[in-house]
């Protein structure tokens, strides 16, 4: 293999460079990078050639685009590869499909795809990208009426440990192919995927948004509530404690609030009925729900955009019985001293636990729910956030039934998936990977 970086046409950045800092920084500003190089890659035949450096000059590799997805600061011993710049999106509006490259962001492709009257099974936030999101499983603000993202990838571009490109499909590269769809990508340097689209020109979703005063009636209604909806629906629910920037409108900005979302491919009129019950609960500060083009999915969620230093993790639940509900409370509910930015409940289930014709490796399809705790790493509450966040996930440990690959930061990945899943991830990691060469941002467990 090469050890010379002469042939790239992108930018190789080293520590005391002026592009340096930025080229390590990604959207978790708490995951500091301070690899022995950067590599930003124009193209394919730059990704080739970085991945041979590495294996020649005995350093490992790892990707990054968004840096959404990234848990663990690499060092000195690690190449960092930066796709951002592998940015093609092409739709194929016949066949109901688009190609992506690997710097590719899920608005993006939003954007791209809406004029067809077609979507891509996004995830909560428009700025994640896209292979991030399929690699790993990805659920959105549709997941129960959609599925998983990774379930509807046909193909993928890759690079692997010994350089070379692969056309990645189920019928030429079947492990691999399995790997690769959830299994969260740590065996290969995607460059593109192929992926099925939707014909989903709009829905019918928002938020509302409730008093924290209120938490209790509102989550104990919820859990009752949300188990009776049909599967072409999807809601969620945080309890949310906003800081007090200018950015949030007057109503939530510095408040405790208990953040409903929700959002149907079903018509207005039944998602109305659906949420008049839960609209009743307790006094609403902010409701926007109402029909919406696909093109605005980011506002059910309302991530945040703007990067930040975080700390989070998770578990899935399977069930929510009025037990769980207060323990939940108990650590984060009205009342409660706690740093955590938000803590989320998702209901899961309908099309979520339907298995793909083609197996794939996606975690967590048999919860009825999930739990996600994060908090913003800032002072003066920096220091105590991560055990808050270990604390609201221990708060529903007797209700635990696994992990989601993405929502499981420091811990043991074990637990998401089968005994035979896993074994075959071993196993396929093994084969392509054999030395180590790549490093995920979460590592499967050896």
């Amino acid at each position: 293999m090469t050890s010379t970086l002469d042939q790239l046409t992108g930018t190789v950045h080293r520590p005391g460079d002026p592009g340096y800092p930025a080229a390590v920084t990604g959207y978790n500003l708490a995951v500091v990078h301070a690899p022995a190089l950067v590599v930003e890659a124009q193209t394919v035949d730059d990704v080739v050639t970085a991945v041979r450096y590495a294996a020649a000059e005995g350093l490992a590799v790892t990707v990054q685009n968004t840096g959404h997805g990234a848990r663990h600061p690499v060092g000195p011993d690690t190449l960092l590869l930066r796709t951002g710049a592998l940015d093609g999106v092409a739709v194929d509006p016949v066949g109901r499909t688009v190609t992506v490259g690997a710097g590719v962001t899920s608005g993006q492709v939003v954007a791209a795809a809406a004029p067809h009257g077609l979507a891509l099974v996004a995830g909560a936030a428009p700025s994640v990208g896209v292979v991030g999101m399929a690699t790993g499983g990805g659920m959105g603000p549709l997941a129960r009426a959609l599925g998983f993202a990774a379930d509807r990838v046909r193909s993928f571009e890759v690079v692997t440990a010994d350089g070379e490109q692969r056309h990645v499909a189920a019928d030429s590269e079947p492990d691999l192919f399995f790997a690769l769809r959830g299994g969260g990508g740590g065996v290969a340097v995607i460059t593109a995927l192929t992926a099925d689209l939707v014909e989903l020109p709009g829905f019918w979703g928002g938020a509302v948004f409730f008093p924290g005063a209120h938490a209790a009636a509102v989550l104990h209604a919820w859990r009752t509530w949300a188990p009776t909806l049909p599967t072409e629906v999807t809601t969620s629910i945080a309890l949310l404690r906003l800081p007090d920037l200018p950015d949030l409108p007057p109503p939530l900005r510095g408040q405790f609030l208990v953040h409903l979302r929700i959002a149907s491919t079903g018509s207005p009129d039944d998602g109305a009925a659906l949420l008049a019950p839960m609209r009743a609960v307790a006094p609403v500060v902010v409701d926007t729900v109402g029909p919406r083009p696909y093109t605005e999915i980011g506002a059910v969620h309302l991530d945040p955009e703007q990067p930040a230093p975080t700390a989070d993790s998770g578990c899935l639940l399977g069930g929510l019985p009025a037990a769980a509900v207060d323990a939940l409370l108990a650590v984060a509910g009205p009342g409660v001293e706690t740093p955590l930015l938000a803590v989320e409940l998702r209901q899961l289930g309908g099309a979520l636990a339907v298995r793909p014709e083609v197996p794939d490796a996606v975690s967590g399809r048999d919860a009825a729910f999930s739990l996600f705790a994060v908090g913003v790493l800032a002072p003066p509450v920096a220091a105590q956030v991560p055990a808050a966040v270990r604390a609201a996930v221990a708060a529903l440990a007797p209700w635990r039934s696994g992990l989601q690959y993405g929502f499981a930061a420091g811990q043991d990945l074990t637990e998401a998936w089968t005994p035979s899943v896993l074994a075959r991830l071993r196993r396929v990691t093994r084969d392509r990977d054999p030395d180590g060469l790549f490093r995920a941002a979460q590592q499967l467990p050896a």
